[in-house]
């Protein structure tokens, strides 16, 4: 497609340098993703909750996990203006995403060492993130963040990391990643819904009872249909990021193009999945103690059982899924997709979207991986493509990957998705 005017908004020169500054560290080869899936029991686990509350760790410091999406196990003052707090998961196994979330504090202003440690078997995964209000989020200095020397050779994974703090009688907020829960998330569905074509309502109920939201995008008569999903996983902020970008770029209200998509389609989005796991800090499991994306072939708990209801009962109304998108997070950006052996609704599609969104971007070259065909129906894209025949995609984000590339990404792939889709509708069998 190369280059279209119309699309080039402010930042995108920024994101041209973010672009040609990470290209010098580009290795021979690329990232080859996760292992192939193994199917998991689903039924529902213990987990264990923290014990909630405002830690006196002496020296006038004071640490709190008391708020949403917050993740501190136990803290403890361990030498002389030296802090370390202890980050445990929510039930084991689980796969190595130890999020945390904490607030911290002094009487007195002091500078201390804060080291963060976490279960045996477990390293560091997240560069920190710190705030003043818990809302902006930056990255803490490099010069204050010291990870375990013994992982310097690349070797290992860092079993701690340590960091300079400077506190005052002032709140300071650190997390793996940017704080974003399901009321903030919610907040923001409801500040879209103030366009006319936007409509957000409650699904279901989580475990927990929190509700798990879906919005309805577009022509509410059309018989064409889309669902994106977010937030299985309650760490991966940086794929809500990309979710947020994408369906943002759908509803921008003076847009010749985005009105002809709405016309034509209609959009489904769940962005918080995982609303108990999300709330509670967790590292990647529900309130039912198991990765939801891992029970889309059992179906063991509500959240995906309300999901596979709501689309079932669109094709009992003969309404057809033309595509699915799940974003998710891990350590690099990577496109997981259906193999190309196999055909849907809107054959090759997924492929085509994600090329023309890369021409897009200068020095950008997209990691796809597509599953085997026999891959197993247990995640959601699998599940999703084999039961409703929707072309679909699992659209991970790297967790360090620069939040105005992560924008740019989000808008692009929205944009060439909805030309891609507008140019077949007189080719589709509808």
């Amino acid at each position: 497609m190369g280059i279209n005017i119309r699309r080039i908004r402010p930042g995108y020169f920024v994101l041209i340098g973010l672009i040609l500054l990470a290209s010098c560290g580009i290795k021979d080869t690329k990232w080859k993703g996760q292992a192939p899936l193994e199917r998991v029991e689903t039924a529902t686990r213990p987990i264990q909750y923290q014990l909630k509350k405002t830690y006196a760790v002496g020296d006038g410091i004071y640490l709190s996990n008391e708020f949403a999406g917050a993740r501190l196990n136990g803290v403890a003052l361990t030498g002389k203006n030296e802090v370390s707090v202890l980050i445990t998961p929510e039930n084991t196994p689980i796969n190595e995403s130890p999020w945390y979330a904490f607030k911290i504090w002094s009487d007195t202003p002091q500078e201390i060492q804060l080291k963060l440690t976490y279960t045996a078997g477990y390293s560091h995964r997240y560069y920190p993130k710190i705030s003043n209000n818990g809302k902006t989020w930056t990255r803490i200095d490099s010069s204050s963040c010291h990870p375990d020397p013994a992982a310097l050779s690349g070797k290992e994974s860092p079993k701690y990391c340590t960091l300079d703090l400077s506190l005052t009688s002032d709140t300071l907020w650190i997390a793996a990643q940017e704080l974003i829960v399901s009321t903030d998330i919610y907040k923001w569905a409801e500040q879209l819904s103030e366009s006319s074509f936007v409509v957000t309502s409650d699904l279901a109920k989580s475990r927990e009872g929190r509700p798990i939201k879906i919005m309805q995008i577009g022509n509410p008569e059309s018989k064409k249909l889309l669902m994106i999903l977010s937030r299985q996983h309650p760490p991966e902020v940086t794929g809500w990021l990309a979710m947020k970008a994408f369906v943002e770029r759908l509803c921008v209200p003076e847009d010749s193009l985005a009105s002809l998509f709405r016309n034509e389609y209609c959009i489904y989005v769940v962005p918080c999945m995982n609303p108990d796991g999300v709330d509670n800090g967790h590292w990647r499991n529900s309130s039912a103690g198991i990765d939801l994306n891992r029970d889309w072939e059992a179906f063991n708990q509500p959240e995906t059982q309300a999901v596979r209801k709501f689309m079932q009962e669109k094709i009992l109304q003969k309404h057809t899924f033309y595509f699915a998108v799940d974003f998710h997070s891990t350590f690099e950006d990577i496109f997981y997709t259906i193999s190309p052996k196999l055909k849907g609704n809107m054959p090759g599609l997924v492929p085509k979207i994600i090329k023309t969104m890369a021409k897009d971007i200068p020095g950008y070259h997209p990691n796809i991986r597509p599953n085997e065909k026999d891959a197993l129906r247990i995640n959601s894209t699998v599940s999703i493509f084999h039961s409703f025949h929707a072309e679909a995609m699992t659209y991970e984000v790297g967790d360090d990957t620069p939040r105005e590339l992560i924008k740019k990404k989000g808008e692009l792939t929205a944009e060439s998705m909805m030309e891609l889709m507008l140019s077949g509708t007189t080719t589709q069998n509808h």
